[in-house]
């Protein structure tokens, strides 16, 4: 579901998804969320399986922890409390609003991962998102935007939320760049494509290679240290970017 041959039927789908989700309530896109949470629990391991299996990349049950993550701790609804100010010269009203359809680049180091993150965060605000995902795992990251719109459906949302392509290229993710309908774009992924993204002229949001180092000072617990940063930086084969890479 919501995956398609062309990019601009994608982004068309998305924008007839986010005016579905516009009309919601926010009780009612809690639910969607609800269900998506769900979901991603119940199928964590076949998405880890076949993100290992498509990428050669990580380990099968640290990205198996990593969807339970994800299925647990992805902000939803909770983050866009309206908030009222009063004082001598009036009152102000500040309330959170969609940005439409979102534009999103995802990587092949956290392909479905990335995607359910970015969909919970993006539908609680209640935009549409259409995604170009990495080449090197279409096949993990399809599976995830599938999974997002089983889980909108059964949860009375609109037939498609969220919208991919079957073949993700250079030039579909161009066509996403330039679209009149794409309001923000956001990229996880290496230099090269975060530029573009931020170059694009749109708003937009880059999460780059991470280069974390580990300072261990004399008020360390030094057994629990080398563990901790063992632990760390070998989580997923040191795919994440927030996975620690030096030590001083």
């Amino acid at each position: 579901i919501g995956i398609y041959s062309d990019m601009n039927e994608a982004i068309e789908n998305a924008q007839k998804g986010y005016g579905a989700v516009r009309a919601m309530t926010v009780e009612q896109r809690e639910k969607i969320i609800a269900e998506i949470r769900r979901l991603t629990i119940a199928e964590a391991q076949n998405m880890a399986e076949l993100g290992v299996a498509e990428t050669g990349m990580g380990k099968v049950e640290h990205k198996r922890l990593k969807h339970i993550l994800v299925a647990d701790k992805t902000p939803g609804t909770e983050d866009i409390i309206s908030e009222a100010k009063t004082g001598d010269n009036g009152l102000t009203l500040t309330e959170m609003a969609p940005f439409g359809v979102v534009g999103s680049i995802t990587p092949s180091t956290n392909p479905s991962e990335t995607v359910i993150c970015n969909s919970i965060g993006m539908i609680a605000a209640g935009n549409g998102v259409v995604f170009n995902p990495h080449p090197n795992a279409i096949a993990t990251s399809n599976y995830a935007v599938d999974l997002v719109n089983r889980a909108v459906r059964s949860a009375g949302g609109p037939e498609v939320l969220v919208a991919s392509v079957i073949k993700p290229t250079l030039d579909t993710a161009n066509v996403m760049y330039k679209h009149p309908s794409i309001k923000l774009l956001v990229c996880t992924g290496g230099p090269g494509v975060v530029k573009a993204v931020l170059s694009s002229g749109k708003k937009a949001i880059g999460a780059g290679a991470g280069n974390p180092p580990v300072i261990v000072d004399d008020t360390a617990d030094i057994a629990k240290a080398a563990k901790d940063i063992i632990d760390g930086c070998t989580f997923d084969n040191n795919l994440p970017c927030i996975a620690e890479k030096e030590v001083f």
